[in-house]
C-alpha cells in the first residue's frame, strides 16, 4: 500500500510541474507578442498565408491561414499548456496532427473536426500507451494497449473498452484469449495462468459463467457449469483430489483484473479555438433572430430562424434548427416549425382503454413480480411449446395470487414465460426497472398506427418500451419462429431486428369476452436527443410515400421510401459491421418466411452552429471547463454529449451512432429512382435504426395479395413478394441508402 501511495503522490507532483512549466511557456510566448487583430488586413478569398495571431483569451495561433481561418499547417497553443500542431481545415483540426496536453500526455495521428479520428497513438503522463484505431475520441476497432504496471492488451475495441476477440497479458505472466465486451472477459474464452493452470469456457462480466473446464498442468481436469455464487456450481472432480471449484474466484482471479488505464481530463474536441470570424458570424445570426423575434406578427417568422427560436425553448433536450448560413448545412435540414414535447394521448381516467391499461400493468406487475427458478440461457425445448401458456383469474377483490383492483373482472395468459423472461436477461432488461417502467405511476400513452394494421401501439412514459396490440395471427407466427428467434438474437448481440420482452393477452370476463393480445418490445427512440426525421423504409415503391404537404410534416411523421431525400454514411468500422448483421438479418428473416419487414431509421441533426468569442462551448455542448467565467451553454447545445466520457450514452450498432447525412434530389414523378443523386451538402447526425415488423409470413392472403396487384403493377414494386425476393430487395436497397463515409 505504501508503495501505491509513494507512486501516486510522485506521479501527482510531476504533473503540478510540467503544468507550472507549461504555463510559463505560454505566458512568456504572450508577452513577446503583440496583439493582432484577425480583420486589420483584407486578403482576396481563397488566399493562403502565413500569420502569427494572439486570439481572445490569451490564445495563440501560428501557421497557414484562409479567409480569416487557420487552413492548412498550423500550431494553436492554449493558456493552459495544451497545443495541437498539424493540419487545419476552415477553422478546424482536420487531418494529420499531434496534440499535447500539460500533463506531459500526447496523441499523434489522424484528427476529423477536433475529434482523434482514425489511426492513432496516445502516450499517457503515467507511461500507459494506446496504438490503433478511434472514433470520436474513443478507441474503436484494431488497437494495443500497454499499460504502466506492465499490463498489454492487443485485440478489438467498441466506446472505448475491450469488446470484442482480444488477449490480454498480465505482468505476472498469466493471459487470457478470447471474448470481450464492455471491457470485461465475456462469452468463450481462455485463460491460462503461470503456474500452468487452465480454464477453458464461458465467461461472464469478468469471471467463468456456465460450462467451461479446468485443467492442470498434470493432465487432470475438472469439467462443470460455473458461477460465482456457487448456487449453479457442478461437475465431477478427478480422484483423489481435493479442490474446491470457488476457489478460482475466491483466490485464483485475484491476480487477473483488468487495469482500467488512464482517463483524459479534457478531449482536444473540447478544447474549442476563438476564432473571431466564427464568433462575428454567429453574432450577426443573434442580431437577425433578434429582429425576427421583435417583429413576431411577419410572415417570415415561420421560417428556418423562427424554428430555431422554437426550439430552444423545447424542454428535455429538443433541438431546433442549424445556423442556415452555414455552407455545410444549408438545406440539408428541414425547417420545423415545432417539435412536440411528447407523443401520444396520456390514456387518463375516462379514457375508452383507461381498464385496458390497468389490466396491462396489473398482469406484467404478478408476471414479473413472482419467484422463478435461476435463469439459465440454455432453454429446454419445453419451454418453447406453444402450450406452454399460464392463464391468471384478476377478480376485482383479489384472490390468493392476485391484489384487490378497481378494474374490471379479467383474465390474463403470458406466452412461454421462461422464454421471454430470458430474452429478457439477455437483452439486460433489469426486472425491477422493467417494472417501473410499465407499472409505475405515470401512465401510458396511446399512438394510433401509423401503418394500415389498425393496430395501436403504447407507449410508457420514459419512452423505454412500446407495447403493440397484435392480431392472433401475429401472436401465432412469434410463437412458431420463437426458438429460431432466440438462438439468432443470442448469437448476435448487435441484431437489428426488433427485441421482445413479453407476450401476454388480456381476457374481459362477461357477456364482452374481449381478448386483446399484445407484445412489449424495445422503443428504438427512447433517447434524450430530439428524434427530427424518421423513415420507414422497405425498398418498394408502390404506395411508398406520405401524401402530405410539406408544411403537414413534423419530426414525428414517419415518412417512407419515396420521401427519403438523404444517403447515410457510417465509418468504415461501422458500414462493415452494419453490412455483416443486416445480410445475417435478412437470412434469419428469409428462414423464417417473414416478408414485410422494415428499416426504421431515426437521426438526430447534432448542433453545428459556431459559438460566439464570449460563449465557448465545446462539440459536446459544455463549457470548456478552462474557460472560466462564460456563459452557460445555450438551451440548443443542451442536449450533446457530456464532457465525462464515461456518462456517453452506450454507442452499438443502431443506436447513438454518429455518422452523417448527405442531401439528395430525385427526379420529379420517377417512382423507378428510389434514391436521389447525392447533392455535396452533408449534415453530421445522431443515429438511430432497426429492422421492425419481422411477424408477417406470406401466407394466403400476402400471396393473393401479390397475385392482385401484379395484374396492375409492376411486380417488382409492390411489398407483397416471396421472402426470398423481398430479402433480396430490401438489402440492394438498404445497401445503396448506407454507405461508407470516405
Amino acid at each position: 500500500m505504501s508503495k501505491k501511495l509513494g507512486f501516486r503522490k510522485a506521479l501527482e507532483s510531476r504533473l503540478k510541474k510540467s503544468q507550472v512549466a507549461a504555463k510559463k511557456k505560454a505566458i512568456s510566448i504572450f508577452t513577446a507578442m503583440s496583439v493582432a487583430h484577425v480583420d486589420d488586413e483584407d486578403p482576396s478569398p481563397g488566399e493562403v498565408r502565413h500569420v502569427e495571431k494572439a486570439l481572445p483569451k490569451g490564445d495563440f495561433y501560428t501557421g497557414q491561414w484562409s479567409d480569416n481561418l487557420p487552413h492548412g499547417d498550423g500550431k494553436y497553443l492554449w493558456p493552459d499548456g495544451c497545443m495541437y500542431v498539424g493540419e487545419w481545415c476552415k477553422g478546424k483540426m482536420m487531418g494529420t496532427g499531434k496534440f499535447s496536453w500539460p500533463s506531459g500526455a500526447t496523441y499523434e495521428g489522424e484528427f476529423k473536426s477536433g475529434y482523434m479520428d482514425g489511426k492513432g497513438t496516445y502516450t499517457g503522463f503515467s507511461g500507459d500507451t494506446y496504438k490503433g484505431s478511434w472514433v470520436m475520441n474513443f478507441k474503436q476497432g484494431e488497437g494495443i494497449y500497454c499499460y504502466a504496471n506492465g499490463d498489454r492488451y492487443e485485440g478489438q475495441w467498441r466506446s472505448g473498452l475491450q469488446d470484442g476477440n482480444g488477449k490480454y497479458l498480465w505482468k505476472n505472466g498469466n493471459h487470457y484469449n478470447g471474448q470481450w465486451r464492455n471491457g470485461s472477459m465475456n462469452g468463450n474464452g481462455t485463460l491460462i495462468w503461470s503456474n500452468g493452470n487452465k480454464y477453458d469456457g464461458s465467461w461472464e462480466d469478468g469471471f467463468p459463467r456456465g460450462n467451461g473446464n479446468f485443467r492442470w498442468p498434470d493432465g487432470s481436469f475438472y469439467v462443470g457449469t460455473w458461477g460465482k455464487d456457487g448456487k449453479d456450481q457442478s461437475g465431477s472432480l478427478p480422484n483423489n483430489l481435493d479442490w474446491d471449484p470457488q476457489q478460482m474466484f475466491l483466490e485464483d482471479l485475484k491476480d487477473c483484473k483488468v487495469c482500467p488505464g488512464e482517463k483524459l481530463s479534457v478531449l482536444p474536441s473540447q478544447k474549442m479555438p476563438n476564432w473571431p470570424a466564427m464568433a462575428k458570424k454567429n453574432e450577426g445570426r443573434q442580431r437577425r433572430l433578434s429582429k425576427l423575434h421583435n417583429h413576431s406578427s411577419s410572415s417570415v417568422v415561420n421560417d428556418v430562424f423562427a424554428a430555431s427560436e422554437w426550439n430552444s425553448r423545447v424542454e428535455d433536450g429538443a433541438v431546433g434548427t442549424p445556423d442556415p448560413e452555414n455552407s455545410d448545412t444549408r438545406g440539408c435540414r428541414p425547417p420545423f416549425k415545432k417539435i412536440m414535447k411528447k407523443q401520444g394521448q396520456t390514456i387518463s381516467k375516462g379514457h375508452k382503454n383507461y381498464e385496458l391499461m390497468l389490466n396491462l400493468q396489473l398482469g406484467i406487475r404478478h408476471s414479473v413480480g413472482r419467484p422463478g427458478p435461476a435463469i439459465s440461457l440454455d432453454l429446454k425445448p419445453s419451454a418453447f411449446d406453444p402450450k406452454e401458456k399460464v392463464w391468471t383469474k384478476f377478480p376485482p377483490e383479489g384472490s390468493k395470487h392476485t391484489p384487490p383492483h378497481q378494474s374490471c373482472d379479467f383474465r390474463w395468459k403470458d406466452y412461454c414465460p421462461l422464454v421471454f423472461r430470458t430474452l429478457r436477461k439477455l437483452f439486460n432488461v433489469d426486472a425491477a426497472d422493467y417494472m417501473i417502467s410499465i407499472c409505475g405511476n405515470d401512465a401510458l400513452r396511446e399512438l394510433s398506427s401509423p401503418g394500415k394494421s389498425g393496430m395501436f401501439f403504447y407507449l410508457t412514459n420514459d419512452d423505454k418500451y412500446m407495447i403493440k396490440t397484435m392480431k392472433k395471427a401475429e401472436v401465432k407466427v412469434l410463437i412458431r419462429m420463437l426458438p429460431a428467434y432466440y438462438n439468432h438474437v443470442r448469437s448476435f448481440q448487435n441484431t437489428l431486428v426488433t427485441k421482445f420482452y413479453g407476450l401476454h393477452c388480456v381476457k374481459l370476463t362477461g357477456s364482452a369476452q374481449k381478448k386483446v393480445r399484445f407484445v412489449i418490445m424495445e422503443n428504438l427512440f427512447c433517447t434524450h436527443y430530439a428524434i427530427h426525421r424518421r423513415f420507414d423504409l422497405k425498398g418498394s415503391s408502390h404506395g411508398r410515400t406520405t401524401f402530405k404537404p410539406e408544411s403537414e410534416i413534423d419530426p414525428t411523421t414517419t415518412l417512407k421510401d419515396l420521401d427519403l431525400n438523404y444517403i447515410f454514411r457510417l465509418q468504415k468500422l461501422w458500414f462493415q459491421e452494419f453490412c455483416r448483421q443486416v445480410e445475417r438479418d435478412c437470412d434469419f428473416l428469409e428462414q423464417e418466411r417473414i416478408m414485410d419487414y422494415s428499416l426504421l431509421i431515426g437521426f438526430h441533426f447534432r448542433e453545428v452552429s459556431s459559438p460566439s468569442a464570449t460563449e465557448v462551448v465545446t462539440p459536446t455542448g459544455h463549457q470548456d471547463p478552462e474557460n472560466e467565467g462564460t456563459p452557460q451553454p445555450s438551451e440548443a447545445s443542451k442536449d450533446q454529449l457530456p464532457v465525462d466520457p464515461s456518462r456517453w450514452p452506450s454507442i452499438r450498432l443502431g443506436i447513438n451512432m454518429p455518422a452523417r447525412v448527405e442531401k439528395t434530389v430525385r427526379k420529379q414523378d420517377c417512382e423507378a429512382q428510389l434514391v436521389g443523386e447525392p447533392t455535396g451538402v452533408f449534415c453530421d447526425v445522431i443515429l438511430f435504426f432497426g429492422i421492425i415488423d419481422i411477424l408477417q409470413d406470406y401466407d394466403i392472403t400476402k400471396k393473393l395479395e401479390h397475385a392482385y396487384k401484379s395484374m396492375q403493377y409492376d411486380p417488382t414494386s409492390i411489398s407483397a413478394v416471396d421472402p426470398k425476393q423481398y430479402s433480396k430487395r430490401f438489402r440492394d436497397f438498404i445497401f445503396k441508402v448506407f454507405v461508407e463515409d470516405a
